[in-house]
Parts: C-alpha cells; structure tokens; sequence
C-alpha cells in the first residue's frame, strides 16, 4: 500500500514538474511586461528602481544600467517585482545614501504626489491590459470573421420554462441575452454564466425567419446554475442545444474560380441559388454540391441592391471519387485594421469585466471555486493550445493577461489595487496609516495571496485524480 502511495505521488510530482516547465514561458512574458509597466512610469517620473526582477527568491543572474537598477532573474519563477527607493528604506538601511546620487535620495516614491503613486501602480495592470489589446488584434487582424450566428438545433420543453407565449423552436437565432448582442459562440455561455445564482427573468432575443422584428422570449430561472456541472454547459443547463452556422457572405474568391468569372465579388451576401432560398454558407455547399457544371442564376446583395448573376458552376471530385459542384468561394470575411483594434479593445474590456463578475460570484459562492486555476492548471491549458497552434495560444495569452491585471486590481494589500486603496484612505485621512497598521495590513495580505495560491495548486493536483 505505501509503495502504491509512493508511487502515485511521484507520478503526481513528475507531472507538475512537467506542467510547470510550460508556465514558465508564459509566465515570464506576462510578469515583465506586468512589472515593465510599473518601471517605466518609475522613470518617467525619476523615481529610481533599485532592482527589477523576474521570479522571486535568490538572484540568479543581474546586470546593472547606466542609471544604476539592477535587472535581475531570480530562482523561482512566480511572479516578478520592482523595488524603488523609498524614504522608509533609506530609514532602515542608511548606508544604502552611498550607492545613490543626490537627485535620487530627492526623488524617492513616497516624496511623490498621490496621482504619480497612483500611476506607478496602476501601470502594471494596464501594461497587461495594453498586451491583451495588442494580442487580440494581431490575432482578428489576421485571421477572418466568420460571421457566425446561433442557431437552435433542439429545445428540451422539459428543462426550458418560459413565461412568455412564444416558445422558442428549432432554427431560431439567438441575438440578444438580456439585451447583449451576441457576436460570437463563446459570448453566450459568458453571458450566461454571468447570471450564476440569479433567480428571475432572463430575456432572450432571437430572430426567426418569416418574421422581420425580433421576438422576445422571457425564461423563468431560480437559482440559475448552481453547481459546477451545470456551470460547465450552461447553454444545455438552460435546454437548448445549439450549432454556429456561418451567414452567407462571401469572404474570398479562388483565384479565375466560378464565382470569380461569373462576377461574384467579396462582401455579397448570397440571397438565393436558383429557386432555394439561402439562409446559411452550409446551405450554398448543399445546393452546389449536387449541381456539377450546370448553369444557375445567383441572387446576391451587393451594397443594399439585389443583383442577379448567371453562374457556371464547376466541379471536383470528393473522397469518394464522385463529382461534386463547386463555387470557388471561402466565407468569412476580413476585418481592416481599425476593426480589428476596435474589436480587441472591446474583448479585453468585456473578458475583464466578466472576470470581475465571475471573482464576485465565487466569493458570494454563485460560482463554484473548482473553476479556480492555479499555476499547474494554467501550464496544462498553455501546453494544450501551444500544440492546437500559435492563434489559440496567443488567445490564452491574452486571456491570462486579462487575468493578472484585473487580479492585481483587487483590493488586497500587496497587490496593486490593495496599495491603490491605501492610497486613496491617506488621500481622505490626510496623512498615511501608522507603520504598525500598514505592516498588519501588508501581513494580512501577504497571507491571503499565499492561501489562494494553496488552493489553486490544490485544485490543480485535484484535476490529476
């Protein structure tokens, strides 16, 4: 029995060792970019850093500038800091005055106004913020819109209630969660998962073909989404099973394909092939296919005007070696760089505020804490979408960057958004809270952090059983 014992732990330790290998990488580029912001707003406003460093611990490596901070790579890597000169340091350590020039010992942090402190905090989590800016819109920059919509595969009447009179049916489109368009397929299980404990109406806004306005239905909830199962699919928590189908726009051309010669442009929407109505890209595939070399007329929508166009389809062989018609089209269509940025912009100050609501939800105990990941658990997700690719592992990237900068907002002192607080009470007392209260204050917060970081590695060697 102790051998098995013995032997399930290193199991366990060997995989932890190996999860951990893969966070470093990710975690190195978020904690410097982190820790840069706070450094570079040091400088801007001549407070001198005397070590940035990444990891925690033992110095393993440093060299020194030319304005004398050290930069430094420290022994274990979880986190990063930059230490500046402080009045309180030099109080502490007065030979310290030796290794400084006069214009630092008068530039110290604490001599600076509210507003610059302030700043130099806040700078960590923006750079975070300004990273997952950056990562978003490469990645929508250079990857196509695939104008997807939601559409209702299936309704469970028995777990779907519905104080409305109009039920919602099979091949609806989900528009709106009360009153949030839905753009994407992840936007619904977020919207969702942002009502975790809510007892009351969710609206739903779907568009249904044959009807031109958009129905609302209402869905009577209590105590939505209680446990974590339930957390897991919300979507199927709430009876509906869904499939994403792309809109019927052309993104691109093959190059003197069918589509091409016929004078089909990018942007059209595909309105109707012959006498079928199209609805979605799949609906052109089905038409097509079963209609090698025949010529058809083509309705599309082309800057708000319906034009007709005769087309020649082409043909191909499919795995089976049977000929099949084909168009010459790919669909998804891409996004100028203006949109691409508006669009990162916007997923970082959506995915933020969902954080934020997700964090309040496991502390009132509407979200279950098994969703918390600590550092192994971050390593599994970045070694699993660094072998899906690059895009979905810059995505993660993104995300976590996210995550640390609204973590770090929180009001817990040391971390930033705990100093941030200590600031803004010195700003109405008019004076800073006694050494012994801010040493109990910093305490008790270094304890915090240390508990939850337990309980997230807890989780994580959880998830191994």
């Amino acid at each position: 029995l102790a051998l098995g014992i013995t032997e399930q732990w290193e199991a366990i330790l060997q995989w932890v060792v190996k999860e951990l290998m893969e966070y470093q990488l990710v975690l190195i580029v978020l904690v410097t970019i982190h820790e840069y912001g706070h450094f570079i707003f040091a400088r801007i406003f001549k407070v001198h850093v005397q070590r940035f460093s990444i990891g925690m611990g033992p110095v393993i490596y440093k060299r020194v500038d030319k304005h004398g901070s050290e930069f430094a790579l420290s022994a274990f890597p979880l986190g990063g800091y930059v230490s500046m000169i402080t009045n309180k340091l030099i109080e502490l350590e007065p030979d310290i005055k030796e290794q400084l020039t006069s214009e630092q010992i008068k530039n110290t942090f604490d001599s600076k106004p509210k507003w610059q402190r302030a700043l130099i905090m806040f700078a960590g989590p923006l750079a975070n913020f300004l990273l997952s800016i950056f990562i978003f819109s490469l990645i929508f920059l250079n990857t196509p819109d695939p104008q997807t919509t939601a559409v209702v595969k299936s309704v469970d009447s028995s777990l779907l209630m519905s104080s409305s009179s109009e039920p919602i049916l099979s091949g609806d489109q989900i528009y709106a969660i009360n009153s949030v368009v839905i753009s994407e397929p992840k936007d619904i299980s977020l919207e969702l998962l942002s009502n975790a404990g809510y007892s009351g109406i969710l609206n739903i806004s779907i568009k249904r073909q044959g009807i031109e306005d958009l129905v609302d239905i209402d869905i009577v909830v209590n105590d939505f989404l209680p446990s974590a199962k339930s957390q897991s699919n919300p979507v199927a928590y709430l009876g509906l099973e869904l499939e994403y189908k792309m809109k019927p726009i052309i993104g691109s051309l093959v190059p003197s394909g069918p589509a091409e010669i016929s004078g089909i442009k990018e942007d059209d929407l595909v309105a109707k092939i012959g006498n079928t109505n199209i609805s979605y890209a799949s609906d052109i595939r089905n038409v097509i296919s079963k209609m090698p070399n025949e010529t058809i007329l083509v309705d599309v929508m082309r800057d708000g005007d319906l034009i007709q166009v005769p087309l020649k389809i082409g043909s191909s062989q499919n795995l089976d070696g049977k000929e099949v018609g084909m168009m010459g089209v790919a669909f998804g269509t891409k996004r100028s760089l203006f949109e691409s940025f508006s669009k990162g912009l916007y997923e970082t100050y959506n995915l933020s505020v969902k954080t934020l609501q997700f964090i309040g939800k496991m502390i009132t105990g509407n979200m279950g804490t098994e969703n918390l990941s600590g550092p192994i658990g971050i390593a599994q997700m970045a070694g699993n979408t660094a072998q899906a690719g690059f895009i979905p592992f810059m995505y993660l990237m993104a995300l976590l960057s996210i995550s640390l900068g609204v973590l770090n907002l929180l009001p817990i002192p040391v971390l930033d958004g705990g100093q941030l607080t200590l600031l803004g009470v010195e700003a109405i007392r008019g004076k800073p809270l006694s050494e012994k209260a801010e040493n109990f204050i910093y305490t008790s917060g270094a304890l915090m952090v240390g508990a939850l970081m337990i309980f997230a590695v807890f989780n994580d060697i959880a998830r191994f059983f």
